[in-house]
C-alpha cells in the first residue's frame, strides 16, 4: 500500500522530471525553429528568456534538494518508519510545488520571500523527519 510518504517521494521525483521535461520542450521549440541553435543552450538557460531562467533554476532547486529531502523520506520507507513521516509528507510535496510555482511565476522581492518561506517549511518538516 503507497503510505504518503512514498506519494510525497514519488510526486517530488515527477514534479522535479516535469520541470525538466518542460524545459527540454520549450528548449527543443527554440532549436527546431531556428532561434537558437542547439549548441548554444547554457544549463542556466542564460541567453533564452527569463521565464526559461526561472525555469532552469526551478529545476535545479529540486535537484538539489531531493537527495536531502527525498533522502529522510526513502529512509522512512525503507525502515518501516513511515509512521514518522506520513503526517507531513503531503505538506512537504505541497511545499515543493508552490516554492516551484512561485519561482516559475516571478523574482520579484515579494515573490522571492514567498518562496523562501515555502522553502523554510520543507526545512522545517525535514527537521521534524520529514
Amino acid at each position: 500500500m503507497a503510505t504518503p510518504s512514498v506519494i510525497a517521494l514519488t510526486g517530488f521525483i515527477a514534479w522535479t522530471l516535469f520541470l525538466l521535461v518542460l524545459m527540454e520542450v520549450i528548449r527543443l521549440q527554440l532549436v527546431l525553429r531556428g532561434k537558437v541553435a542547439a549548441n548554444r543552450i547554457p544549463p542556466d538557460n542564460a541567453n533564452l528568456s527569463p521565464f526559461m531562467q526561472r525555469l532552469a533554476r526551478a529545476h535545479a532547486n529540486c535537484v538539489e534538494n531531493l537527495p536531502v529531502l527525498g533522502g529522510l523520506l526513502l529512509v522512512a520507507i525503507v525502515t518501516g518508519n513511515t509512521a514518522i513521516t506520513d503526517p507531513l509528507a503531503y505538506w512537504l510535496l505541497g511545499a515543493r510545488v508552490f516554492q516551484s510555482l512561485v519561482h516559475l511565476i516571478s523574482t520579484s522581492a515579494l515573490a522571492v520571500s514567498v518562496r523562501f518561506v515555502a522553502f523554510a517549511v520543507q526545512l522545517g518538516i525535514g527537521g521534524c523527519g520529514g
